[in-house]
């Protein structure tokens, strides 16, 4: 888990192909109301809510009260760990392709 938000891990909050559209939605905004991020989905306003909740708990999202309405914002400084994750395996993945090509190279002569 989340070093920063126990709650929940931050990989589990976006294995999600809503939640990660979610995440999206709100990085294109600065701030948006439940109506208008239930919008672009097949689903109602409680299973979007449901998978707010999963983000918040993961630190990726925070909502506040205006009125009688929920706004919600992201939090990207979580995703910094999934950032971090996929560094080790892309330097992984450049020296294991450097060295193929070395072979294929040693092979053409």
């Amino acid at each position: 888990m989340s070093e920063n938000h126990p709650l929940r891990d931050v990989f589990d909050a976006v294995a999600d192909p809503t939640r990660r559209r979610l995440i999206q939605l709100l990085s294109e905004k600065q701030e948006l109301p439940l109506h208008e991020l239930t919008e672009p989905f097949q689903m109602g306003r409680t299973a979007v809510s449901k998978h707010l909740a999963i983000l918040k708990e993961a630190g990726l999202v925070i909502d506040r009260k205006v009125g009688r309405e929920t706004r919600y914002r992201l939090n990207a400084a979580p995703l910094r760990e999934i950032l971090d994750w996929a560094a080790f395996y892309s330097k992984f993945w450049s020296t294991n392709m450097m060295r193929l090509q070395q072979l294929l190279e040693e092979e053409e002569q």
